[in-house]
């Protein structure tokens, strides 16, 4: 009894699919692993480091809202899976804590700017478009 080509390929299809998607899930659930959690299981930080409060917390679609002193920091995620931000943008860092850490280094006794978040859209509280 011979097997239908298009059961075959359906089959191999199915196969090829599951295989993928299992590699895929165990890389993925390896980079979570490594990821600095909170009790209910999502990404958020709130500490002082070199005399600077730094505060995220976890947006929709795995986007951080990062806060250095209360000042929003924009946080952006590398191809890499790494993050970087506008004030030290030269290397990428495994964590958004870390990145803002690099930035608060770089920082030094400076102050962000009230419109740092514009660089990635618009500062928040004013509409696309206006700038103050």
């Amino acid at each position: 009894m011979s097997v239908p080509r298009r059961y075959a390929l359906r089959t191999l299809f199915a196969v090829a699919v599951t295989a993928f998607t299992g590699g895929a899930l165990a890389r993925i659930a390896a980079v979570e692993k490594d990821a600095p959690r909170t009790g209910g299981g999502r990404l958020a930080f709130d500490e002082v480091y070199r005399g600077r409060r730094i505060q995220g917390e976890p947006l929709a679609a795995g986007a951080v809202r990062v806060r250095v002193d209360g000042r929003p920091l924009h946080v952006m995620r590398c191809a890499d899976g790494g993050w970087l931000t506008p004030i030290d943008h030269y290397r990428s860092c495994p964590t958004p804590l870390a990145a803002a850490r690099a930035a608060v280094d770089e920082l030094g006794s400076a102050q962000l700017s009230p419109l740092a978040a514009a660089h990635g859209g618009h500062p928040e509280g004013s509409p696309r478009g206006v700038r103050a």
